[in-house]
């Protein structure tokens, strides 16, 4: 077993994609879970399946994580309900779409305000309180904080900002048992890019085209980024912390020949 039986672990953008899947996740493991989204109606849906999984407590926190009071809510509703904080999974995140020709202003600091500034005030907020448990954090990066890709520039350099944010704060906390890692994952099956704009017709070509751009010949699954989120964040990577760990097929370390 985990030791992350009756830890407690705030999970953000956990009403669908990774964040969904992690929740799911680690409430099969015992974990008890603070459910982080703005979609309450979808919260809810992830909860009531995390508890059927044998989750000890669930709670659903909705809240804006771009509006900086919400995400100090979202911590301290959950130390103040759930006495405490074990482990900070930082999974919400936008897809925005755009090229340094096209992307406007907007689109970039709506993209950074959520990717990067939100997961530097959860950090911020969640630190003290992971000091006391010697916890940790898992941010989901993605390989395009690894990897420059065209035509996602405000992506790239959120998850590039978001895995800077790790390295750094983990040796920033490091004096106090607290360790700080983060996922990259490659093309992962999920809503990411339909709510970004793609059509389906469209997201079915990019899906059968990244068979070519993964070495193993396939896209991940959520599930596949929940259980590295799992090591991650459990003391079976004890020794583990400023990491960057890619989930991506091997993506990363192909170049085009």
């Amino acid at each position: 077993m985990s030791n992350l039986q009756n830890k407690i672990v705030l999970i953000t953008g956990a009403s669908s994609g990774i964040g969904a899947g992690a929740a799911l996740h680690l409430a099969g493991l015992g974990a008890k879970l603070s459910l982080v989204a703005r979609n309450t109606e979808k919260l809810e849906q992830i909860a009531e399946q995390c508890r059927s999984l044998g989750s000890p407590q669930v709670l659903i926190c909705p809240h804006d994580l771009s509006i900086e009071a919400e995400c100090v809510k979202a911590v301290a509703e959950t130390v103040k309900k759930m006495n405490g904080l074990d482990v900070l999974v930082n999974s919400a995140g936008i897809l925005v779409s755009g090229s340094i020709l096209t992307l406007t202003s907007e689109q970039y600091d709506h993209c950074m305000n959520i990717n990067t500034r939100a997961a530097f005030i959860l950090t911020q907020q969640c630190v003290p309180h992971l000091i006391k448990t010697k916890g940790t954090i898992v941010h989901v990066s993605s390989v395009t904080g690894l990897r420059a890709f065209p035509g996602v520039l405000a992506y790239n350099m959120s998850k590039s900002a978001v895995d800077q944010l790790t390295r750094t704060v983990a040796l920033e906390v490091a004096e106090f048992g607290v360790r700080v890692n983060a996922v990259n994952p490659g093309v992962i099956v999920t809503n990411v890019h339909k709510q970004a704009g793609m059509a389906d017709e469209a997201y079915e070509k990019f899906l059968e085209h990244s068979k070519t751009t993964h070495a193993l010949g396939r896209v991940g699954t959520v599930d596949e980024v929940a259980k590295a989120i799992e090591f991650l964040a459990s003391d079976k990577s004890s020794f583990i912390t400023g990491q960057t760990l890619a989930i991506d097929g091997g993506r990363s370390v192909m170049c085009p020949r």
